[in-house]
């Protein structure tokens, strides 16, 4: 396996650069490699889901023990504010269009809408577990599509 494409999947499981920046890479890389894009996206759009369920049980298993470290209690104190901030916002601005909204939230590829902070949300607001995965999933799905696009429109440009 060639680096480009485990770093492509490192930045598909980090927050912030997620599929929006791991997705173009592993597209650069089939096309080099002459890989069917098919499966490079089931890939990339396959990690970047795996994220919620890590995130999910982080938050409700781990969570708790890793507050009993100074560290971490107080970074975890000092960035919850900002996602508090958001998921406020999300809930007094969606709170009718409930699950697809997040759908959405999560669809629009830019950074800060992704699985991270959509899995924060729906924890922090108590949502329904299993509507907020396949809600998140379904976005995921949305905005791998788009970056698909975006990124193959963008390498037709320069071949």
């Amino acid at each position: 396996m060639d680096l480009r494409l485990l770093y492509s999947i490192f930045l598909t499981l980090m927050p912030v650069t997620e599929l929006r920046a791991g997705l173009p890479l592993a597209i650069i890389y089939a096309v080099d490699k002459n890989i069917p894009i098919f499966w490079i996206f089931l890939l990339i759009v396959s990690a970047n889901i795996a994220v919620i369920f890590f995130i999910f049980y982080f938050l409700d298993n781990l969570h708790n023990l890793f507050m009993k470290i100074k560290f971490y209690e107080k970074n975890f104190e000092k960035i919850m504010p900002r996602y508090r901030k958001k998921a406020e916002k999300f809930e007094k601005k969606y709170e009718e269009a409930g699950f697809l909204a997040l759908l959405i939230f999560v669809a629009v590829p830019l950074p800060g809408t992704g699985v991270w902070t959509a899995s924060i949300i729906s924890w922090l607001l108590n949502l329904d577990r299993k509507k907020s995965i396949l809600a998140i999933s379904a976005g995921v799905f949305i905005a791998g599509i788009i970056v698909l696009l975006g990124t193959l429109g963008f390498i037709s440009l320069f071949s």
